[in-house]
């Protein structure tokens, strides 16, 4: 039996990568084990998008060729897009692919133990089209990620991630349409939609990413359809009409934010200002009332004054945004933010990013606490003890009730407690189900 042990670092589509290989590699004859344990292989996807991903991405290299000195590590994702020839020199590293080629890890795998010597698969980005990966197991029972998007040309002035992950390209919607079939059939009642930059979907072949969103909801079988993170300007008044008359599209949007201070968007190339964006979430309001909006928030962006996060605090509380996902900003070498003047002191960007999350976490007890009395449909995913369980709302909200994982239940919030909201079910049929 060969054995295989995978570690994967950095963001949701790494991860649904991660999974997609593991499953041809499963169908080659290999065997998947936990990391870091005892192995043939270990199989390492790697992050660059900050001088701490490569650390960690390098660190787990080592580990593995440590702790299993006779097993053959592939490297792949966007570390070893970049680097390599660097990667192919350090222990035990048989196999390095970059962000595609990724379908043949099998093959090149065997063919790198076959011949005891090291394989670059890294193929060359320019006009590289979409790889068809596919997942037929994820997270849980409950939820399956799809991702329909790879690439990115935004340029962002802190952002690698252009460089490493090619140029937009986009699934077939009619392979769209076939992957959420084969997730349904699988059982999977949520379908989480995602990419590198998701709002460039379909870009060149006259489709739009409305247009997948609305192949995945009209799936049979298929209850629920989540989005991953969004751009403010892919939200327009026809995507939100277009959104509000899916039922089953989770009333839960991902703006990217970074920063509330116009300013700042400009030395970062974001291209919108905080009165757009504003715009963008008024209009997600207006067509799906009570729906989250949530965002991902740098603090202490070269030449950030302290005028400037104050503008940006100002600026999310004004929004009342229903979470925000801190960082402090991270140099990454390679980026025109690197080479900016006005780096600010670590210990004033981690201050900063101490009271935007204070921030974050108001804001968002207090989206919850405004659920309190509402009937919410809730996906339950894992058993919180006690004959309970844990799951979402389609705002995002974390709910634990009587309940088992894999039910999908209409749930009376009855009480919240931070990001935790706790409730009933209020449909009998459950109670007849469980025998009650």
């Amino acid at each position: 039996m060969k054995t295989i042990a995978a570690y994967t670092l950095g963001c949701k589509v790494n991860q649904y990568d991660t999974e997609a290989m593991l499953e041809l590699l499963e169908r080659a004859g290999w065997t998947p084990v936990p990391f870091p344990g005892p192995a043939d292989a270990c199989l390492i996807n790697t992050c660059t998008v900050t001088g701490t991903g490569d650390q960690k991405s390098m660190k787990a290299i080592r580990r593995a060729a440590r702790q299993n000195p006779n097993c053959a590590i592939v490297v792949c994702g966007c570390l070893a897009q970049r680097e390599a020839e660097t990667l192919l020199s350090m222990d035990n590293v048989r196999l390095v692919l970059g962000v595609q080629r990724r379908g043949e890890v099998a093959s090149l795998l065997e063919a790198a133990m076959a011949q005891d010597a090291p394989i670059s698969a890294v193929a060359p980005l320019k006009g590289a089209g979409f790889e068809n990966l596919s997942v037929s197991r994820h997270e849980g029972k409950t939820r399956a990620t799809m991702k329909i998007q790879e690439g990115c040309d935004r340029y962002c002035s802190y952002c690698i991630i252009p460089s490493v992950r090619g140029p937009v390209r986009s699934m077939a919607l009619a392979d769209v349409r076939a992957e959420a079939a084969r997730l349904a059939a699988a059982g999977y009642r949520e379908i989480v939609v995602t990419g590198i930059h998701l709002g460039s979907y379909g870009r060149g072949t006259g489709e739009a990413l409305i247009d997948a969103i609305q192949a995945v909801h009209d799936t049979p079988g298929v209850d629920r359809v989540r989005l991953g993170s969004l751009e403010p300007v892919t939200v327009t008044e026809a995507f939100a009409r277009r959104a509000a008359a899916m039922p089953g599209l989770m009333p839960q949007f991902h703006l990217s934010l970074q920063s509330g201070s116009a300013a700042v968007l400009r030395r970062m190339r974001r291209r919108y200002t905080p009165e757009e964006y504003l715009g963008a979430v008024e209009t997600l309001r207006r067509f799906l009332p009570g729906c989250a909006v949530t965002t991902d928030v740098i603090v202490g962006f070269p030449g950030e004054t302290e005028a400037e996060f104050r503008e940006s605090m100002v600026f999310v509380e004004r929004a009342r945004l229903a979470r925000i996902h801190v960082f402090p900003y991270s140099r990454r070498a390679g980026t025109p933010a690197d080479r900016m003047e006005g780096q600010l002191d670590e210990a004033v960007k981690h201050a900063r990013a101490r009271e935007m999350i204070e921030l974050g976490n108001r804001l968002e007890a207090e989206y919850v606490s405004g659920l309190v009395g509402t009937v919410q449909p809730v996906l339950f995913e894992q058993p919180a003890g006690e004959g309970l369980a844990e799951g979402y709302t389609g705002q995002y909200v974390r709910v634990r009730a009587d309940a088992r994982p894999g039910d999908l239940r209409p749930v009376r919030i009855l009480r919240a407690e931070g990001a935790l909201a706790s409730g009933e079910v209020v449909d009998d049929e459950s109670k007849h189900e469980r025998g009650e």
